[in-house]
């Protein structure tokens, strides 16, 4: 079994030192969605909810948030990302909205936190311009479905 890299031998917390690390090239894409009521959805899809375009300030709020990753996620390093973008998959059928961020980084250390951060965000995000239309929404599925770079190599999620 691998170790936890977080604490120290002693169960301590601590920052993993990254020094002897390569620079490399490093790139994570995350996946989350929020379901909705059917007439929420459609108010988001017209752009008809007064507090303005959802998915656009949705977009900013995930960028934003992935560039704060290390100020809200305790033992992170903070990083000069070179790249994050965020896109919406809107699923009527279904009454949801699926969201991606992909960051990206040329570093000593992975972006995964990065983009989760902004998948989590941007659905908070969307949460908080619609809560006065629809307090039921739930903002979920949440995962990594894609990193590379770094020692640990190429991760892609199974499928199912």
């Amino acid at each position: 079994m691998s170790k936890l890299t977080h604490f120290d031998d002693h169960g301590g917390s601590r920052m993993v030192d990254v020094s002897d690390k390569d620079v490399t090239k490093r790139e994570a894409f995350a996946r989350g969605t929020v379901t909705m009521a059917p007439e929420t959805f459609r108010l988001i899809m017209d752009r008809k909810l007064a507090k303005g375009d959802v998915l656009e300030v949705a977009r900013l709020a995930g960028i934003m948030a992935a560039k704060k990753t290390p100020d809200i996620i305790p033992l992170c390093h903070p990083l000069a990302l070179t790249s994050v973008e965020l896109n919406f998959f809107p699923d009527e059928a279904k009454s949801l909205i699926e969201i991606e961020a992909t960051a990206r980084v040329t570093g000593k250390t992975g972006v995964e936190m990065e983009a989760l951060t902004a998948v989590a965000a941007a659905g908070l995000t969307v949460y908080d311009m619609c809560k006065a239309v629809d307090k039921g929404m739930v903002i979920g599925d949440i995962r990594l479905m894609e990193k590379s770079g770094g020692r640990s190599g190429h991760f892609v999620r199974e499928k199912g």
